[in-house]
């Protein structure tokens, strides 16, 4: 069975949707589906707030992924959500993994920083810097499952934000992955080089769904980068980071597209196949580029006297929790001649048309008059 032969809105968990992922969404997932999933919590927060370990499957090799180490980033969290939910409908894909592989899961590693929706967690640390030091409960507990579980392969979930373009082209990098280096020579060790070709396995997928939008995210050395820190310790790893959909705010398409690329990669595992993918694919996958504003708005002088002629401003989003939703507030992030930047959205205020479909975005066009 080919992975995109699957009918993802017959598997979807429609009941979890939005940017706001706490483990209110996960323990009432869990409890949906606690005949086929195996649960535990073997640690705490720092607030004391149970840390979710979900394990499927009774194969051979061992799989480790982690989402939600930073509280804000949600989309990974709802992909990996989908895929305990393709594995409870069952397949003969779905099969062919759990009998090969035995997958644990941490959805939310950071239920303190999803409750409040920030990238800390509720000491204010950076758990994705904090892999040598371990000076929080939440890195003792990843570390702790890492060394008992001794997974085969690891897979670091997250999202990133709408600023990134693929390479010089206009497309957003909807879906990004890194092969993480080891050292700072950046070297291919052996363990990179099947991060690579699994890398490889899933871009094939994603560029048959979403062509041009994959990225390959900067892949400077720092060892309290817990991927970097797995790499080091010869375990293949790999980061994914969810971004940008046109018009997905609520990254609803991405979750979709991320899930596929996982799944792929599981399927890739579970065949054993990855050693005839070459590692020529991931480096042919172009860098991300940061681009891209949320609003790209031209020749603001002919709303605004302050601009000069010619003068553009950009706009991004700032993303506020506000009565359990994500609400996007706009802010100028820079204005100037800004002609090698693109937009999510674009309005030039000399055109009538893009002034009226502008001044319909209320907040922005306060902010630009």
């Amino acid at each position: 069975m080919e992975v995109t032969t699957v009918r993802y809105e017959a598997i979807k968990e429609k009941n979890i949707k939005g940017r706001y992922i706490t483990n209110i969404e996960l323990e009432n997932f869990m409890q949906r589906y606690s005949e086929v999933l195996t649960n535990k919590s073997t640690g705490t927060s720092v607030e004391g707030v149970p840390i979710h370990i979900i394990t499927i499957g009774n194969g051979p090799i061992k799989v480790l992924m982690w989402s939600q180490m930073h509280g804000n980033e949600s989309t990974t969290t709802k992909a990996l959500l989908d895929l305990l939910a393709f594995f409870s409908k069952g397949s003969g894909l779905a099969n062919q993994i759990l009998n090969n592989c035995t997958l644990t899961l941490i959805p939310i590693l950071n239920p303190d920083g999803a409750a409040i929706y920030t990238r800390f967690n509720a000491n204010k640390i950076d758990l994705n810097r904090d892999a040598q030091d371990r000076s929080q409960p939440e890195s003792k507990l990843l570390r702790s499952i890492y060394d008992t579980f001794e997974p085969d392969y690891c897979f670091n979930l997250h999202d990133q934000r709408t600023i990134f373009n693929v390479g010089t082209t206009s497309k957003p990098a909807t879906v990004s992955f890194l092969a993480p280096a080891a050292d700072t020579d950046r070297s291919e060790t052996a363990s990179r080089i099947v991060s690579m070709q699994l890398i490889a396995v899933m871009n094939k997928v994603l560029q048959n769904i979403i062509p041009g939008a994959v990225g390959r995210y900067d892949d400077s050395f720092n060892a309290n980068c817990i991927g970097d820190c797995f790499q080091m310790l010869g375990t293949p790893t790999v980061l994914i980071e969810a971004g940008h959909t046109a018009g997905d705010y609520q990254r609803e398409y991405t979750r979709q597209y991320v899930f596929f690329a996982i799944l792929a990669g599981l399927k890739g595992i579970a065949e054993q196949s990855l050693a005839q993918e070459k590692k020529l694919e991931y480096h042919n996958i172009p860098e991300n580029n940061k681009l891209f504003f949320d609003l790209l708005i031209h020749n603001i002088h002919s709303i605004h006297p302050q601009y000069q002629k010619g003068e553009s401003i950009g706009i991004l989003y700032k993303e506020v929790l506000k009565e359990n939703k994500i609400e996007f507030h706009p802010y100028i992030e820079a204005s100037g001649r800004l002609t090698d930047k693109l937009g999510h959205e674009v309005f030039d205020c000399k055109n009538i048309s893009d002034l009226e479909k502008l001044k319909k975005h209320r907040a922005v066009y306060e902010l630009c008059i």
